[in-house]
């Protein structure tokens, strides 16, 4: 597929469905790209699409399946949506476009790999987050239940965060926050591969969240 050019180009991207669930046109919207009125297209349409089937069919849908609808905050960038963001990090909080390949740029490749990045709120959640200011509850359920994710970043509005798929093996697996883990009082690493809570079973820091989602 090539780069659309034409409104009619546009719609059929839009509506290639990378899931069950998900269509290319709801992770294209872009508030960068209607402030600053530049389009939020992919280059290599072909590769976006893969790299985005990728995240909905092994990340998003696992996700949704079990824990109800999600909203989606921001994925796909294209370059130039990138670096204007990146140019105002101030202000759009962007990383530069080498750093987002195969990140929130989805139609680049991260050296020889694909990858794809979205940022979600899971609804089912924001009940049990406004009472217990809790995000690592979410954090642990999906280390423990979606082996496919490569990297969680969690924002402290709805416990919104950034969830990733990439294609090498040995992506370095993170969670990370830019707020504070209410058990610890610390913000960055909740884990990651070689720290000591890495492995292992993490129920009892989601059981109560799963408590809440059962009928009462």
């Amino acid at each position: 597929m090539k780069k659309p050019q034409t409104v009619k180009a546009l719609e059929e991207l839009g509506r290639v469905r990378l899931s069950k669930s998900f269509f290319m046109r709801e992770f294209l919207y872009s508030e960068i790209s209607q402030i600053e009125g530049i389009p939020n297209i992919p280059d290599d349409p072909d590769l976006a699409i893969e790299a985005g089937r990728n995240l909905c069919e092994k990340v998003l849908e696992p996700i949704q399946d079990f824990l109800g609808r999600i909203a989606m905050r921001s994925a796909y960038r294209s370059c130039a949506v990138n670096a204007k963001g990146a140019e105002n990090k101030n202000q759009y909080n962007c990383s530069s476009n080498e750093a987002s390949y195969g990140n929130h740029i989805w139609d680049v490749r991260d050296g020889e790999y694909m990858g794809a990045t979205a940022c979600i709120v899971v609804l089912s959640f924001i009940p049990f987050y406004e009472r217990t200011q809790d995000w690592t509850a979410l954090a642990w359920w999906i280390h423990d239940h979606i082996p496919a994710y490569a990297s969680m970043v969690f924002f402290p509005k709805h416990a919104a965060f950034n969830i990733s798929w990439h294609e090498n093996p040995d992506y370095p697996k993170f969670i990370s926050s830019h707020f504070a883990n209410p058990h610890t009082g610390k913000k960055g690493y909740l884990t990651k591969q070689g720290m000591d809570n890495f492995k292992g079973d993490h129920s009892e820091f989601y059981k109560p969240f799963l408590m809440d989602l059962k009928p009462k």
